[in-house]
C-alpha cells in the first residue's frame, strides 16, 4: 500500500507521518510505504510522470501549486486512487467534493478522524479492486472491476459496458431483463439507474443537469423524467458520503 503526504508545513508534514506510521503499527499484516512531499512542484512532476500511489493526504493551501491542482491531476491519470484533504480553511470542500476526496479534515487533524478516514479508505480500495461484473461475450465470459465500468447501456437485447479506459464490452443476446442483469451490480451503493436503458457509475459523473449527466468521459447519458427527482437525491447523498 503506497501512501504520499504532500504538506508544505513541514511540523504538519512531520505530525502526519507520525500519525501514519502510529495507524500502520496496528496493521503488521500490510506494508505500508510511505512517501513525502513538502515541495508540491516534485509531487506534480511525479504524477505527470504516471507514478501514482493508492492513497494521497494533501494539504490544500500551499505555495504555487495547491492540494486542489494536484488532486486535479491525479484524477486525469487515475480514478482509483484515494484523497484524503487536510486543511486550515473549510473554504475549499467544494472544490474537493469535484475531485471526490472521501473526506475532508481541518487542521489541527484529530487522530481519531484521521484513523476513521485511513479505515475508509483501505475498504474503499478493497471494494473497488474485489468486486467484478460478469458479462457474456462471443469471445467467452468477461470478467469486469466495478472500478473500471463507467456506465451500462441496454441496446437491442445487449449489453454495452463502457469502461473508464474508453473500451466497450458487448454482451451477446441476453435472455433475462436488464433489471436482472443489473441485479448483483445495483447491491453496489455506487451504481444508480437513471434510465430504463442505463446504470452510471456515480464515481465518474463530472455534473448532474437537469435533463441528463454529464459523465467525466463527456458523454450525457438522459435521465427519465420519472427518475428524476430520486437521481438527484441518491446523487446528493453519495456525494455526501464521501465527506462524513
Amino acid at each position: 500500500m503506497r501512501i504520499v503526504i504532500c504538506d508544505d508545513t513541514l511540523k504538519d508534514l512531520i505530525k502526519l507521518e507520525k500519525l501514519l506510521l502510529k495507524y500502520s503499527s496496528y496493521y503488521s499484516d500490510m506494508n505500508f510505504e510511505i512517501e513525502k512531499y513538502s515541495d508540491a512542484a516534485l509531487l506534480s512532476k511525479k504524477i505527470q510522470e504516471e507514478d501514482l500511489a493508492d492513497i494521497y493526504i494533501l494539504d490544500i493551501v500551499m505555495s504555487k501549486i495547491t492540494g486542489i491542482d494536484i488532486g486535479r491531476q491525479i484524477r486525469k491519470n487515475n480514478k482509483k486512487s484515494v484523497i484524503i484533504y487536510v486543511t486550515v480553511s473549510d473554504n475549499y470542500a467544494l472544490d474537493a467534493y469535484g475531485i471526490y476526496a472521501i473526506r475532508y479534515l481541518l487542521k489541527p487533524v484529530n487522530e481519531t478522524l484521521f484513523f476513521e478516514s485511513l479505515d475508509y479508505a483501505l475498504s474503499y480500495i478493497d471494494i473497488k479492486e474485489s468486486a467484478v461484473y460478469l458479462v457474456k461475450t462471443k469471445n467467452g465470459l468477461s470478467t469486469i472491476p466495478y472500478s473500471k465500468i463507467e456506465y451500462i447501456e441496454s441496446a437491442s437485447r445487449k449489453l454495452e459496458v463502457h469502461l473508464t479506459s474508453g473500451e466497450i464490452i458487448t454482451s451477446i443476446f441476453i435472455r433475462k431483463s436488464f433489471d436482472e442483469e443489473i441485479k448483483e451490480l445495483m447491491r453496489d451503493r455506487s451504481f444508480i439507474r437513471v434510465h430504463k436503458s442505463f446504470v452510471i457509475h456515480l464515481n465518474y459523473v463530472k455534473r448532474l443537469n437537469r435533463n441528463d449527466i454529464t459523465m467525466d468521459s463527456g458523454v450525457n447519458i438522459p435521465i427519465s423524467r420519472k427518475s428524476a427527482l430520486e437521481v438527484k437525491n441518491k446523487y446528493l447523498l453519495f456525494v455526501s458520503e464521501q465527506y462524513r
